[in-house]
């Protein structure tokens, strides 16, 4: 990235030599990471991240959709990214029915309730491929099956960041239309992400003003990031297996020890299902938020719920939407694992969150 940061930081949309330098990074980047998903590099469209990847994939074939044969149907998981939550929420403001599918305790898609919820007005649906909190693996394969089944001309989404990591995307997100994936949870930089668009899938732009991504993302585009996100891309596919491994016995160590010291503990999600590096649990009596504090003041960071604008901590959209109490969803915390993560700091965490929790439970009592 340090090149395109410092030396060759033309407009790769110019014609001189410096502004062709930067098109071929760019190009060159578009091919590693075509590669990684599966797809043609024609199809990915460079966005400034997840989260509008997630907007234009979600609003842009509503709209076109829409355009095309009045279709108005949006369905997606209760479970689903904000980015997806919240540009279908925007969808339904504009006149769109939006139906959003539970899920189990287990925290998986109800396939039922998604198959009951398709019509032949249906213009999109979104299944994200592993959830973001808990970890757990979406039955992708079977949503596809579903929809193509009951509504063969919707356009199918899936959110892949958080399965990017663990999961090849070559055969996990073949049925898919539209892939959004993210730098950042590759070991990338942040504010770059992607989309892929299948040949032949009509979107409608969010960002209007230039022919850049093939007309579907005008603006400038970031090729420093860019040509991170493809390094980190290639890394991250040629690593996949053996880090996987790696990850899951870190994680294992960690659930099987804390369930042995701290009293309460249970994990959130069907253990069977989940990718290797998240562990949402709970610890029964004591507030997640209290917690996090506790941690963080020793270096341990963890999360729970979805951050609101005042700071506070709102429970799980995640946990609730698979059925457990506002109280379960309070007292979860999410551990995240990573290509960073090491032996050293699970002893450490096992040192701390252990002593942390007994101080909070006997602040209590």
């Amino acid at each position: 990235m340090a090149r395109f940061l410092a030396q060759d930081c033309a407009n790769p949309s110019g014609i001189h030599g410096a502004a062709r330098a930067s098109k071929s990074a760019l190009e060159a980047a578009r091919e590693i990471v075509a590669g990684a998903c599966g797809c043609e590099p024609r199809e990915i469209v460079f966005t400034g991240g997840g989260s509008e990847a997630d907007n234009l994939a979600v609003k842009g074939a509503a709209w076109a959709a829409r355009a095309a044969r009045n279709a108005d149907g949006i369905v997606i998981s209760a479970i689903e990214h904000k980015a997806v939550l919240g540009s279908s929420a925007r969808l339904g403001r504009e006149g769109f029915r939006v139906s959003r599918v539970r899920a189990d305790t287990g925290g998986t898609v109800d396939l039922d309730a998604l198959a009951d919820a398709l019509d032949e007005r249906t213009a999109l649906v979104s299944v994200m491929l592993v959830n973001n909190e808990t970890g757990i693996v979406q039955p992708f394969s079977q949503v596809v099956d579903i929809v193509r089944a009951r509504a063969p001309l919707a356009v199918i989404h899936t959110d892949a960041i958080q399965g990017f990591p663990w999961i090849d995307l070559r055969d996990a997100t073949s049925g898919a239309h539209l892939v959004t994936i993210s730098a950042h949870k590759i070991g990338g930089p942040q504010g770059v992400g992607a989309l892929v668009v299948r040949d032949g899938v009509e979107l409608v732009p969010l960002v209007d003003g230039g022919g850049h991504e093939g007309e579907r993302r005008a603006g400038t585009q970031n090729v420093a990031g860019v040509v991170g996100m493809a390094a980190a891309s290639r890394v991250a596919d040629e690593q996949r297996r053996s880090e996987s491994a790696r990850i899951a016995d870190l994680r294992d160590r960690l659930q099987r020890e804390l369930a042995d010291t701290v009293p309460g503990f249970a994990v959130n999600g069907d253990p069977t299902r989940r990718v290797a590096g998240i562990l949402n649990c709970a610890f029964a009596g004591i507030e997640a938020e209290t917690l996090l504090v506790a941690l963080d003041q020793h270096h341990v960071y963890a999360s729970s719920g979805s951050a609101c604008t005042s700071g506070a901590i709102d429970p799980s959209h995640v946990l609730l939407a698979m059925g457990l109490t506002s109280d379960r969803a309070r007292a979860s915390v999410r551990f995240s694992l990573g290509h960073t993560t090491t032996d050293s700091d699970i002893d450490a965490a096992l040192e701390i969150i252990p002593r942390a929790v007994h101080q909070l439970l006997g602040a209590a009592a």
